[in-house]
């Protein structure tokens, strides 16, 4: 089946067990204070703009864009099925946030990932985009369990 991204409904449940299942997968990973991801609260918020990846209807993939300041957004709640990891989904996912970004005359897209071993696939996928390693942005401080990147152009 073709992989389709569109926004995100709010009233699907599968959309809330996927984005729980990505709260549990990071919540080993790093201390509390340490952990950023958004809830489902979080990101119906203002300012949030929050995509599915579908196959056969299924959610496979998800990314959001929240805004930072004007022209600078940050990318948060990426997160690829376990099961489908390795082909291409995550890619295809960054590639639209990053598309939709660009359209919308927003200059700077940014992350906040983790440091640990766990998240070097992440790391990868975001360096092969052209991020580079950034200070701490908006909110954040800096902090041993999370790396920084960013991406203008």
């Amino acid at each position: 089946m073709p992989l389709r991204i569109e926004r995100a409904d709010f009233a699907d449940p599968g959309l809330a067990a996927f984005l729980q299942a990505h709260l549990d997968d990071l919540a080993p990973t790093a201390p509390a204070e340490s952990r950023h991801a958004l809830n489902l609260a979080g990101l119906r918020k203002p300012g949030v703009r929050l995509w599915v990846a579908l196959e056969a209807g299924e959610i496979v993939g998800t990314g959001a864009l929240a805004a930072v300041e004007p022209g600078h957004e940050e990318i948060k709640s990426m997160r690829t099925d376990p099961r489908r990891r390795g082909r291409g989904i995550a890619t295809r996912v960054l590639d639209h946030l990053l598309d939709d970004a660009r359209s919308r005359g927003v200059h700077r897209v940014s992350l906040e990932t983790g440091s640990m071993a766990f998240f070097a696939p992440a790391r990868a996928l975001y360096a092969k985009a052209g991020f580079v390693p950034c200070t701490p942005f908006g909110s954040y401080r800096p902090d041993p369990n999370s790396a920084f990147l960013t991406k203008t152009w």
